[in-house]
């Protein structure tokens, strides 16, 4: 196969995308999308103790469902990636929230942990198309900065869907138990595909794969040898493999170990939501955007050695959060940086290289989610944070030497780029 990506396009010129009131819709209709991927897990957050009770099971076990969750996301994005660069963003918009419903409605009537989970992963699959996609269509209509600045004000909304989400489930468990939450994310995904007919297809026949079935997926080898493209994805999956770490501990240090009920939980976690929107929008004062990586990834590090410490010796729930809300600021301007430079750079097969970021994401989160919960709780999570600190911090030393690219048409995601000298020119 030749250099360049098996599309039946080549690079456009710079578009802006749409504006006026399409625009303002597009926005909302992408940061609904982010926040049904969000709600898939965080919305059940503050039922995990709950629910090692109902089903009589332990506590690693119940994580699982977070594991399931992430694993049927990620196949989910493999799968549909190539599909919406053959068949366009819309029907696979369609399909993929008609399974998610269909995944929700079954768990509740889940009788033991194992139907629980199959149904997990049933979620997980459906709900990776609206999750992905949400990367894939401002990538299809931006680029550059106005790339940028699409991803971060989504990204920067979308903060009160994590914010929310935990509150609301809590609010929920505390009235009818866990399974009203799958209910309300039932009515979620209806409410989506209600609102799909009125989003135009992002991308038009012209620019889809042609070929046969196989070529989409062969996309995936050649994005996996562009260096640039790698460098950022591993870098978002490190930034969201941690976020998955304190995501999936926080539920039993929060309730468990300092007592707090669900409904208190959810005001944490929702407090806590708001400074990763706020991280996502402090990237873009960064000029090259790459240098708001380089300043979260040493600044983690800092802060997870100091989260270790306390762990060990401070028994404080507001130490604890003192040390959250830093490590999640860092983690949204990670966030912004690696969705954007990723997916500025994979942008020629756009819904394969979101699949990848996401896949990404995901094989970290369910690694690390169960990891947390073995042995001693508070100290698992420690040990687990400050590695994944320092995993990022490598990918951010990484992103420091590529050069920075965010205005300059994007080369060919299959390009073979020489070893890059450090720069640090403006974008």
């Amino acid at each position: 196969m030749n250099n360049s990506i098996s599309t039946s396009h080549a690079p456009g010129s710079a578009e802006q995308g749409p504006t006026g009131g399409y625009y303002v819709f597009l926005i909302i209709y992408l940061v609904l999308l982010c926040a049904f991927g969000s709600f898939v897990n965080d919305m059940y957050l503050p039922t995990l103790p709950e629910m090692v009770r109902s089903f009589h099971t332990s506590r690693p076990t119940v994580q699982l469902g977070l594991t399931f969750g992430m694993i049927g996301l990620g196949v989910g994005e493999i799968i549909l990636g190539p599909l919406s660069d053959r068949y366009g963003r819309k029907p696979i918009l369609f399909g993929s929230l008609i399974v998610f419903a269909i995944g929700a409605m079954c768990s509740v009537w889940s009788k033991t942990i194992h139907i629980f989970l199959f149904w997990r992963l049933i979620q997980g699959l459906g709900a990776s198309g609206g999750y992905f996609l949400a990367r894939t269509i401002p990538a299809d209509l931006y680029r550059g900065r106005a790339l940028a600045k699409v991803m971060a004000l989504v990204g920067a909304i979308n903060g009160f869907a994590p914010a929310s989400a935990p509150v609301i489930g809590g609010l929920v468990a505390k009235s009818v138990g866990w399974q009203g939450i799958f209910w309300v994310l039932f009515g979620f995904s209806c409410i989506l595909l209600i609102l799909t007919p009125a989003y135009k297809e992002s991308l038009p026949a012209s620019r889809r794969v042609s070929g046969h079935f196989g070529v989409a997926f062969k996309n995936y080898a050649i994005l996996s040898r562009n260096k640039y493209f790698v460098t950022h994805v591993m870098l978002k999956g490190s930034a969201l493999g941690m976020l998955f770490a304190y995501i999936s501990s926080a539920p039993f240090i929060i309730q468990d170990h300092y007592g707090y009920d669900q409904l208190q939980f959810g005001l944490f976690m929702g407090v806590n939501a708001i400074f990763v929107a706020i991280g996502s929008t402090l990237a873009l004062r960064f000029k090259p955007l790459k240098k708001a990586a380089i300043i979260a990834g040493r600044s983690l590090v800092i802060i997870a050695a100091a989260q270790f410490a306390c762990f060990y010796t401070v028994n404080s729930v507001w130490v604890y959060e003192a040390l959250n809300l830093p490590m999640l600021v860092c983690l949204g301007m990670l966030f912004t940086v690696g969705n954007t430079l990723a997916m500025n750079e994979g942008r020629e097969c756009a819904g394969d290289a979101s699949a990848l970021i996401g896949l990404m994401g995901y094989v970290f989160g369910a690694i690390v989610s169960p990891l947390v919960g073995m042995g001693d709780l508070l100290h698992s999570t420690a040990i687990t944070l400050l590695a994944l600190s320092v995993i990022i911090l490598i990918f951010t030393r990484m992103t420091r030497v590529l050069p920075a690219d965010l205005t300059a048409t994007p080369q060919s995601a299959m390009r073979q780029a020489a070893p890059a000298q450090p720069s640090e020119s403006k974008e």
